[in-house]
């Protein structure tokens, strides 16, 4: 019985992944229309994009409206039933609506479209029926329509919504590019969080400066290395030529593997153990960067030596002081 409902979510995942895979292809024109018309109401950030749907639509929308707004579109969310109630005081002439329903035929949004006209309000349906009467009425038209949802009895909108939501992410994907949205103005929508930190701050800012790490010649004894990386805990020790030239690193890990494949390291010195010509980065590089630099490779690293343009060693970043915000 357990190995049936473990069957039944796979199940679901595949018919969701194939609705989204289908509705990827049927992407045409009319979403190039969509963002055309959106850009030349919203381009010279004077106007703003309502998105409206009710029930499970509803929080679809909520969620356009968010990824809207901190991708570089201004956007708010229209509850159909309040509209009527004062709510359509939100609306300037012109302002694009776009409206968002399984079945096309939910009466607060027919109800909707004749007072939204009356807005000048160009309408943008994501529909699960091309041909409802809601569909009959709109300007464009982005298909979110789905052979069966995922549940067994093909009743919960489950395939539907997250097709409905796919197009929604990508209408504000190619708003993006259409506007050639940056990742600083991405920062600088969204200066909270472990998100905005790494996109908002630069690695001078919070990394350890060559003061506050090991720093030792090629040449130094192991022992020397050991003791300066055991004052100093920052994971690692920078290994500097006389010129200041970064010249290698030996990081917590370097020191438990030659402890393990020697038994004397009173002969041993900085230059037989460190990583020769490591992986390096900037001072003025942004954390997202380092972050990516750190994270994105087979062998993921905890510590990044920092370098001018010159490759003189400037200091030390860790993982740690990314997440956490723990640098001097």
């Amino acid at each position: 019985m357990k190995e049936q409902w473990l069957e039944a979510a796979r199940t679901a995942i595949q018919i969701e992944a194939e609705s989204l895979a289908a509705a990827a292809c049927r992407l045409d024109g009319e979403l190039i229309r969509a963002v055309d018309l959106i850009i030349g109401h919203c381009g010279g950030h004077s106007g703003k994009v309502v998105v409206t749907g009710i029930g499970k639509s509803g929080h679809i929308a909520r969620k356009l409206v968010a990824t809207l707004c901190s991708t570089g579109t201004a956007s708010v969310f229209l509850h159909p039933a309040e509209a009527v109630h004062g709510d359509l005081g939100i609306y300037t002439p012109g302002d694009p609506t776009v409206l968002i329903s399984r079945a096309g035929t939910s009466p607060e949004l027919l109800a909707l479209v004749p007072l939204l006209r009356d807005f000048h309000s160009p309408l943008i349906g994501i529909l699960g029926r091309v041909r409802s009467p809601l569909a009959a009425q709109l300007d464009i038209l982005l298909d979110a329509s789905v052979e069966r949802e995922a549940d067994p009895h093909n009743l919960t909108p489950t395939a539907s919504a997250i097709t409905a939501s796919a197009i929604g992410d990508a209408l504000a994907v190619a708003l993006m590019c259409a506007r050639n949205f940056t990742a600083q103005e991405f920062g600088r929508f969204h200066p909270g969080g472990q998100l905005g930190r790494n996109l908002r701050l630069h690695v001078r800012q919070v990394m350890h400066p060559c003061g506050a790490i090991a720093v030792l010649a090629p040449e130094a004894a192991l022992k020397q290395v050991i003791i300066a990386m055991t004052d100093r805990p920052w994971g690692a020790a920078c290994i500097v030529a006389p010129d200041g030239v970064l010249a290698g690193l030996i990081t917590d890990g370097d020191l438990r593997r030659v402890l393990t494949a020697h038994d004397d390291i009173r002969q041993l010195r900085a230059e037989d153990v460190m990583t020769r010509s490591p992986v390096s980065i900037g001072p003025d590089a942004a954390l997202a960067e380092a972050l990516e630099i750190m994270e994105r490779r087979p062998r993921q690293i905890s510590v990044l030596p920092i370098v001018d343009a010159a490759g003189r060693t400037l200091g030390l970043l860790r993982l740690h002081d990314i997440y956490l915000g723990e640098g001097v």
